[in-house]
């Protein structure tokens, strides 16, 4: 293997041009050599002309000179895609969500176990500054016993987009954009729940995929509630933790996704840092409580050690197994009308 991992970045949509083009970029011991897209006068202007762009993308996968594949195409091309490049010897990161099924997702993991390649997949909400807060914050165990955690992500859109993520089709809709985010972050802190209550909906006229959701993770002595809707026009906390000694309170997104989008890289300035800190509320007084910095950076740092066999797997492909398995399940349960149990893996 070269000193460098020979990387091809699959599809340069929105995910593949604001995170992982400019991500893989700043990662020492990646060289991003390789696009596949449709859009080659973009991706020369913007990339330069040293990347070689091919519009063919079950071939670009199974390049002889690529050591690592990154696949940021449509949903439904997940699963196929990094089955050709495992088969041909490749490690390979995809983009959430792993796949489309929970049976496709294992059937991935099972072939880069047999091959013996890395595969992991970008979750990279796992690495924002107000989760890395909260994860501290639980851990540190002032709050006592939780009782309950409410995770949003919410956005005002009220009219339909003619992109493939809003309109109806496989893997398309809200649950299967923003699901994969929060369920993740809910299986970091807690594990698997016991049961799981879904509700997915389609609100907006034009919307022919889901706009909206709210699903209820039970864990016995403790709930979950992820929600999502594309309707929100006022502002909503991105966390409320309720717990025995008190709350703690979290409004705005992280700050690296518009940093991204802005052109700025994990070596500017001021990266991953909250302009609006979290609110630890307790007894009779309020305090800021923001402790970490975004740190998008870690995940591909944490892919080039896996690879060279000198640290863990960011996100190891059962973790992610157990993402597609609770979006199966919710919306099974939302079809239903019903609490349905969760079996471990």
């Amino acid at each position: 293997m070269a000193s460098e991992l020979r990387t091809l970045l699959v599809g340069y949509g929105y995910a593949g041009k604001t995170f992982h083009a400019p991500l893989l970029r700043a990662t020492p011991g990646i060289k991003l050599t390789h696009v596949a897209s449709s859009q080659a006068a973009q991706v020369k202007q913007q990339l330069g002309i040293d990347v070689t762009v091919l519009a063919d993308y079950p071939a670009a996968v199974q390049l002889a000179d690529i050591d690592l594949v990154v696949i940021a195409s449509p949903n439904d091309s997940h699963a196929p895609l990094a089955e050709l490049a495992l088969r041909a010897g490749k490690h390979v990161v995809v983009d959430k969500p792993f796949a489309l099924t929970f049976k496709e997702a294992t059937a991935l993991t099972a072939l880069a176990t047999e091959q013996k390649l890395l595969l992991s997949v970008f979750h990279n909400r796992r690495f924002d500054a107000d989760f890395l807060s909260l994860q501290q914050l639980l851990n540190s165990a002032q709050l006592g016993r939780v009782a309950h955690l409410e995770s949003r992500f919410d956005r005002f859109r009220p009219q339909v987009r003619e992109r493939w993520r809003e309109q109806a089709g496989p893997g398309a809709g809200l649950w299967f954009d923003l699901g994969p985010h929060l369920l993740d972050q809910s299986l970091v802190l807690f594990g698997l729940p016991h049961s799981i209550t879904a509700s997915l909906k389609t609100l907006r006229p034009d919307a022919t995929a889901t706009d909206w959701f709210s699903v209820l993770l039970d864990y016995s002595h403790f709930s979950v509630t992820l929600g999502a809707s594309m309707l929100a026009a006022a502002p909503s906390p991105r966390f409320t933790l309720q717990a025995q000694l008190g709350n703690w309170q979290k409004f705005g997104l992280d700050i690296q996704e518009d940093q991204l989008k802005q052109g700025l890289t994990p070596a500017d300035a001021g990266w991953g840092i909250e302009p609006q800190p979290g609110l630890l509320y307790q007894a009779d007084h309020v305090t800021p409580y923001s402790t970490a910095v975004g740190c998008y950076q870690h995940y591909y740092a944490a892919i080039v050690a896996a690879i060279n066999g000198k640290g863990p797997n960011p996100v190891p492909p059962l973790q992610a197994c157990s993402v597609m398995q609770l979006l199966e399940l919710a919306e099974q349960s939302a079809a239903a009308g019903r609490t349905l149990p969760v079996q471990p893996l």
